[in-house]
């Protein structure tokens, strides 16, 4: 009896990558016609039935619903899940989570899992390198194949799709006018990489709020971080000497070891320094100093993302389709970390 394949055991067997398989199986001019032909005649000669998101569950249902992470490290992603498992189980739904570490070819894997036989849909946050390959075939495919897909946090205008996003912009500039209201005129921004929608777009609301407050941006005190395992000592570094009086993180992590940093340097916050971050966790409010920052809602964004999905997926075939984004607004919570507005 010949193995069963999958799109990881053919790629491993022909050294090439996840991607160019899945693609060359749907004859995409994206791969060279040599390598094309080879993984089809492979995965014809092993019998290869592919068990993914072109034979997904498109005439029964399952009352189970996927979402995928891209990490475990932040809050926020936690009370999404929350959020959705809430309305999920509401309406007669369960939920499967999966993980892809920020990694293009697991979230490929986790959708061709989850499709096969598992769920009715997905909701999904994109993995960062899914995001800097700018490769989203697995995600078209799914629509294309009629499997309903909602993008939340993480999201690209290049896939037509339900959406549920904060205004990241807005939330930058909320965060970095607070500094700018109690009387910091010096202030670093710690950020992502610009490839990473949210880092991109709280960096456009931290230069937005200086700009419209009469401050020039100075780039010497702005600093994206690439790894999050690597993030403590790139900000340690960074910070180490520079002449500042607020710091806006976009992420509560990277605000808690600006704060250590800070505090190690001899500094008081937030007579010193004020540090304000993105996402109201549980780290923002047991930190001492506690932190001052911006709630995303993660809950409510879970919830909106399941009752998006779950109204795709009761909706009768004949009905026109349709896509709605949802925006979360954002909230200032004031703790210990800043001044207070005088």
């Amino acid at each position: 009896m010949k193995p069963k394949l999958t799109l990881k055991k053919i790629a491993k067997e022909l050294d090439v990558s996840i991607s160019t398989v899945s693609k060359a199986l749907r004859d995409s001019p994206e791969i060279g016609e040599e390598t094309r032909e080879k993984i089809k005649a492979f995965a014809k000669h092993y019998n290869y039935k592919p068990n993914n998101i072109a034979l997904s569950l498109k005439n029964r249902k399952t009352k189970t619903i996927g979402i995928i992470i891209p990490e475990i490290v932040h809050h926020f992603f936690t009370t999404v899940i929350s959020g959705v498992e809430k309305v999920a189980n509401e309406m007669g739904y369960n939920v499967l989570v999966c993980l892809s570490d920020n990694s293009f070819d697991k979230e490929v894997l986790n959708m061709e899992m989850l499709a096969n036989g598992s769920t009715d849909g997905f909701i999904l946050s994109l993995a960062k390198e899914t995001m800097q390959k700018g490769d989203y075939h697995h995600l078209i495919e799914a629509i294309n194949q009629g499997m309903p897909l909602v993008l939340f946090d993480r999201v690209v205008e290049d896939i037509s799709c339900d959406k549920v996003i904060i205004d990241d912009v807005t939330g930058g500039k909320k965060a970095v006018q607070y500094l700018v209201d109690i009387g910091c005129k010096k202030i670093a921004l710690i950020s992502t990489v610009d490839y990473v929608s949210v880092g991109k777009l709280r960096t456009k609301g931290y230069k937005d709020a200086l700009e419209e407050n009469g401050i020039s941006v100075n780039e010497d005190l702005i600093l994206k971080i690439e790894e999050m395992e690597d993030s403590e000592a790139e900000i340690e570094q960074f910070l180490k000497e520079k002449d500042i009086d607020g710091v806006f993180a976009v992420n509560e992590h990277f605000a808690i070891s600006a704060i250590k940093t800070i505090q190690e340097q001899g500094k008081k916050v937030p007579d010193d320094v004020s540090v304000i971050g993105f996402t109201d966790g549980e780290l923002s409010k047991r930190f001492i100093p506690s932190l001052t920052t911006v709630s995303q809602h993660g809950m409510r964004i879970g919830e909106e993302s399941a009752r998006l999905l779950i109204e795709k997926l009761e909706r009768t075939p004949s009905e026109e389709e349709y896509y709605k984004t949802i925006i979360v607004e954002t909230g200032l919570v004031t703790r210990n970390s800043t001044k207070l507005k005088k």
